[in-house]
């Protein structure tokens, strides 16, 4: 693999609506970011990306954009946007934006011109099509629920596509002036002094061009979007000519957003010549997942996580990086999803911690995901903002559960879990805001924030520390960025191992993935210790050594870093 800039570093994503706010207003902004831009240095990250700054309705949290070249002003201004990218440059920190061109929102110029024609030149902007007798062209659900098609305002039996909320009008990406005016946005931007780009649902703006009816995989008579992307053709042409055209001149750092990509595929986009640096790795999230909906998704086990991140890797690394992640602004908060309910705690987050920051790939943290931060409790359905969850709790109805058996259902996968405020301290609003926060703050604030862990040497974030500076410490650093990831222990059940081999260093990788104390015995003639999550003396690790074979006594969830002498 030739090797890249990034490949050492780990990222972090930034919601910034909720990292911190620096006026008082109670949403996060850029100058909350530029104060937290020491904190990020110390803790080791030298990628950020940040979630949609631009000017936007909010209808789904910025991922609407009324205009590519404004800085809503909930988050500041273009000189505050300078000043960040002045700072992190100071700090050795990378910014990375969010690029969101398969759809764009209603408000923004070019559909509002559309509307006033929808036969000129910007309705060709937008994929307007006549409907089947005053319905819908097609029979496809949008990502939000209903159907993708809305009827244009003013004309009966005129529709505009929208695989998101209706209030996001798809870009038509077979317009050549469309994607013209999109990479002269990306050059401006990367003028400006940005690392590159994180392409949000980027698979999506190819379509299956004959838009045509799929059989039905729910009651409301229509198709999964996402069933179409399995016939649309052509997407990686549309991506090589924007990486000629935008990327390449300025050697950006590109990742996609891909959940519906197809395995043998990779290589186009990860590859020597792919379109992306990297995209992110969502093979742990797809469990558990169902066709009928969020009310209808299974637990997911210690073995399925195991296996996922196998057969991951052994489909990727000879091919190139992916990103490991646990948790997104788009996902629940991992340590709430892949922890069994009431095994959660700080042991067991560093365990989750170890096994994604050891893995083969860029490590790419998520806003809280370093002090171990959990699913809050909703109440009510009121106390919702995420348009995704509330399209999920109306189906749950639907099939028949009652109001709190639906909340329940949904709200463990609702987005705003990791929407809530960043926890900083104890103080009111756990330091996030003076004011009031726009999302009420998760209640255990008091015992899980920054302040607090900061300083203890046995708390998440410090063990997240020390898995950060072990990927940079020069001695280990290729076995655990490029060694080879080699699955280990396999007839164990909820556990997790596999070796890292580089070039000089072996490494192995140990996770008791149960509360169980268990004796693991690995074939090896020498070890040694290079990490223990387990600070308390009593389940301290101990290797003990039985002719060419080494006895290791392992806490629940505990994790383990060994360096194999061979």
């Amino acid at each position: 693999m030739k090797k890249k800039w990034w490949h050492g570093k780990t990222a972090y994503q930034i919601y910034p609506k909720s990292f911190k706010d620096g006026n008082g207003d109670g949403i996060g902004d850029l100058r909350g970011i530029i104060e937290k831009l020491d904190y990020l240095k110390e803790l080791g990250v030298e990628i950020v990306w940040i979630s949609p700054i631009y000017q936007s309705p909010f209808v789904d949290q910025g991922y609407d954009i009324s205009d590519y070249y404004a800085i809503d002003p909930v988050f500041g201004t273009m000189d505050d946007m300078d000043k960040l990218l002045l700072e992190a440059k100071k700090r050795n920190i990378n910014i990375v934006m969010d690029l969101v061109v398969n759809h764009c929102s209603d408000q923004h110029e070019w559909f509002q011109k559309a509307l006033k024609d929808p036969y000129g030149k910007y309705g060709k902007y937008f994929y307007i099509m006549e409907g089947k007798n005053g319905n819908p062209p097609c029979n496809w659900r949008s990502y939000f629920g209903g159907s993708v098609w809305e009827k244009l305002p003013g004309y009966n039996n005129l529709f505009y596509l929208h695989m998101f909320a209706k209030e996001q009008p798809d870009l038509n990406w077979e317009n050549p002036e469309v994607r013209q005016e999109i990479y002269k946005m990306i050059r401006w931007w990367l003028e400006k002094g940005i690392a590159g780009f994180r392409l949000d649902a980027i698979i999506n703006i190819k379509k299956d061009l004959r838009f045509q009816d799929f059989p039905a995989d729910r009651a409301d008579g229509l198709c999964a979007g996402t069933k179409m992307l399995q016939y649309a053709e052509g997407v990686h042409e549309f991506l090589q000519e924007m990486k000629r055209e935008a990327f390449e001149p300025y050697q950006a750092f590109t990742i996609g957003e891909l959940f519906d990509f197809r395995p043998e595929e990779l290589e186009r986009y990860i590859g020597g010549h792919g379109c992306f640096e990297a995209i992110f790795d969502f093979s742990p999230h797809m469990l558990g997942g169902s066709k009928k909906g969020w009310y209808d998704r299974k637990p997911v086990t210690p073995n399925e996580f195991r296996d996922a991140i196998y057969a991951s890797k052994e489909l990727s690394q000879d091919i190139g990086m992916m990103a490991n992640i646990i948790e997104n602004h788009d996902e629940p908060r991992g340590v709430s999803h892949y922890l069994p309910e009431g095994e959660i705690n700080e042991t067991s987050k560093k365990m989750l911690a170890g096994i994604s920051m050891m893995t083969y790939g860029l490590p790419f943290l998520y806003q809280g995901q370093e002090i171990g931060m959990t699913n809050k409790e909703f109440r009510s359905i009121d106390e919702v903002d995420d348009i995704s969850t509330l399209d999920e709790y109306h189906v749950a109805l639907a099939n028949g559960f009652k109001e709190d058996e639906a909340l329940k259902l949904v709200t463990g996968m609702s987005r705003d879990n990791a929407r809530t405020p960043m926890q900083w301290s104890d103080a009111p609003h756990a330091g996030f805001t003076e004011g009031t926060p726009w999302l009420a703050e998760n209640e255990n604030y008091h015992d899980i924030n920054v302040k607090e862990q900061q300083n203890r040497k046995d708390s998440v974030l410090s063990f997240y520390k020390e898995l950060i500076a072990l990927r940079k410490n020069p001695e280990y650093s290729e076995a655990i960025v490029y060694g080879q990831q080699m699955p280990a222990l396999t007839e164990l059940k909820n556990f997790m191992g596999f070796y890292r081999r580089g070039n000089i260093h072996t490494l192995l990788v140990l996770a008791n993935y149960q509360s169980k104390k268990r004796t693991v015995t690995i074939n090896e003639s020498a070890a040694q210790i290079l990490l223990d999550s387990c600070s308390e003396e009593s389940g301290m690790a101990k290797l003990i050594k039985a002719e060419n074979r080494i006895q290791i006594p392992m806490e629940g969830y505990q994790f383990l870093l060994l360096e194999i002498k061979e």
